[in-house]
């Protein structure tokens, strides 16, 4: 009885195998055609990029795919030689690397502080820091900006980065509080029993066993920061302006330069894409052990 029974164990299994294959194949396509669908504009800007600007006037960029010879990097040599474009995405960088690091840090301090640290009224300063999510950004452009004004930090670089360091900041530190109070209590004690010291923890504990939460907001602040326009056109002057604002210039003198625009977009869209997908395999942790905890 329990020969016949095994045997059929195994009929079932065996007959389910090619459903689970064709399962797992159906899904696989579907996330291949998502994939491709959402790859499509960065393909066709890239593309069009390539493309001469009465190419671009005169056909779409799909029809570039028939006629490749024809495509050739001249926009973005030409591009490269314009001194406001370049200076434009140097600032970017340079307002955007130092802005994620100084959140990430702060916000991992502040973290462990209000997760593992007895301190007076720390639960209220901790409220503190989640009403402040609920505060639009657009809500702190004209009192900042005449506090940077007074200060002499209005339309530079410094100026910029300490806007989006603050505004970046309540966010960060409610996640990372949030992720570093699930790790075990017993491994911090553990560590105390042995002569570790709060630095030593946060360090050598801490941050390793954080750094799929760190690596996520790292992505989530560097493409915000990157990508953003609103608060680099208010408190940026012609020296110190990102790509974005540079392009959005660009685009109201010479109106639909293609030649011009093309090539900046995709220059201003790779970089975050490079990001992405350098450190997607931490981004999906964070999100697996935040979904599992």
């Amino acid at each position: 009885m329990t020969t016949v029974q095994g045997s059929a164990v195994r009929r079932r299994r065996a007959a389910a195998r090619p459903a689970k294959r064709l399962s797992r194949t159906v899904i696989q396509l579907f996330l291949l055609v998502v994939g491709l669908i959402w790859l499509t504009p960065a393909a066709g800007l890239f593309l069009s990029s390539l493309r001469t600007e009465e190419a671009n006037a005169s056909s779409g960029w799909w029809t570039a795919l028939s006629a490749p010879s024809r495509l050739s990097f001249d926009n973005y040599a030409a591009l490269l030689k314009d001194s406001g474009i370049v200076q434009a995405f140097w600032n970017t960088v340079l307002i955007s690397v130092p802005t994620t690091l100084a959140v990430v840090v702060i916000a991992a301090l502040a973290g462990y502080a209000f997760a593992w640290l007895e301190f007076p009224g720390r639960d209220w300063v901790f409220l503190v820091v989640v009403a402040m999510l609920v505060v639009p950004v657009q809500i702190g452009l004209l009192p900042v900006a005449k506090l940077f004004g007074a200060l002499g930090l209005f339309g530079s670089i410094p100026g910029v980065i300490l806007f989006h360091t603050a505004y970046g900041l309540p966010f960060a530190i409610f996640l990372l509080r949030n992720y570093f109070a699930e790790i075990p209590k017993e491994m911090l004690e553990a560590a105390r029993m042995d002569g570790g010291g709060e630095w030593r923890i946060f360090s050598q504990l801490i941050l390793p066993l954080g750094r799929p939460a760190i690596a996520s907001l790292a992505i989530f602040q560097f493409l915000w920061v990157w990508n953003d326009m609103l608060v680099a056109l208010l408190f940026a002057d012609n020296e110190s302006q990102p790509l974005t604002v540079a392009l959005q210039s660009q685009m109201r003198q010479f109106g639909s330069n293609i030649g011009v625009l093309a090539p900046g977009a995709f220059l201003s869209l790779i970089v975050p894409l490079i990001v992405f997908f350098a450190f997607q395999r931490h981004f999906v942790q964070g999100i697996m052990a935040g979904s599992v905890k």
